[in-house]
């Protein structure tokens, strides 16, 4: 089966990508981005998973943290993000993260694809 990660986002974008494990070392977290190659001052969220065990923990929050923390290190100031807009917990969590609505975006990946687009500038 292939991985629902491509293992390149943790050997190219390791500054910038994060993984969290129990106290047994299972995977319970992680959190894939990196910083715009084409605006140096913006970083984009492009994938994040959270074990079902572990929502709710503030898991979810604190690798958002970590990566603001990474993206300001490297002179970023906006954070970027995309969802489904039928995905009505991952809108909700980025709106209770400080995220605005830059846009609804009708076929962003396709036909069909809508996506909600997030942008948060970092303080």
């Amino acid at each position: 089966m292939a991985p629902m990660l491509p293992r390149l986002y943790f050997e190219f974008f390791r500054p910038t990508s994060f993984v969290a494990e129990d106290g047994g070392g299972r995977l319970v977290g992680f959190l894939c981005g990196f910083v715009s190659q084409t605006d140096s001052r913006e970083a984009y969220i492009h994938f994040v998973g959270v074990a079902p065990g572990s929502r709710g923990s503030g898991l979810g929050r604190s690798l958002y943290e970590r990566f603001y923390a990474a993206a300001r290190e490297r002179g970023c100031s906006v954070v970027r993000s995309v969802t489904s807009p039928v995905n009505e917990g991952s809108i909700a969590f980025h709106a209770a993260l400080g995220f605005e609505v830059a846009a609804v975006a009708i076929d962003y990946d396709g036909p069909g694809g809508h996506r909600v687009r997030f942008r948060r500038a970092l303080d």
